[in-house]
């Protein structure tokens, strides 16, 4: 395959649920021309879609006039995401893993374990508002701190 020159776009949308389709159907369109396999589609179509309801109903307070801003690049190694909401951000640390005991029954979490579990690479700003997702097409070793961060 020809050397590819990299995608890179931004795009801001409403605080509506619906408003993820295209933008998702976008870029699963752009990475499968990357050579992307039906896991990393499914991978990251899954990252999209949880961290723009999260966006939504936890950042923006699903306020349909706030908007999410994703920025997203893709190239022949990996794709690239950053979704920001205009809420006050959280502690991504302080959210309880749905896995575990009394936590087991509770809907909190799973959206945020769902998103670590498909990317590679997950990370949030200080603030709490803006997540950095990685997938890339060859796996590489990861240190402990990109699992968890």
């Amino acid at each position: 395959m020809a050397s590819r020159a990299p995608i890179t776009r931004t795009v801001a949308v409403p605080s509506k649920p619906p408003a993820i389709v295209g933008v998702c159907r976008r870029i699963l369109s752009e990475i499968e021309a990357y050579g992307f396999d039906q896991e990393d589609l499914f991978a990251v179509h899954l990252a999209i879609e949880e961290a723009f309801i999260n966006a939504i109903k936890h950042g923006n307070k699903m306020d349909a006039n706030k908007e999410v801003k994703i920025d997203y690049s893709v190239n022949p190694d990996k794709i690239e995401i950053f979704m920001t909401d205009l809420g006050d951000g959280f502690d991504p640390n302080s959210v309880p893993d749905p896995r575990r005991g009394e936590n087991l029954y509770k809907t909190e979490g799973r959206g945020l374990l769902l998103m670590r579990s498909y990317m590679d690479v997950i990370e949030f700003n200080n603030q709490g508002n803006r997540v950095r997702m990685v997938r890339y097409k060859e796996k590489p070793r990861l240190t402990e701190t990109h699992r968890k961060a």
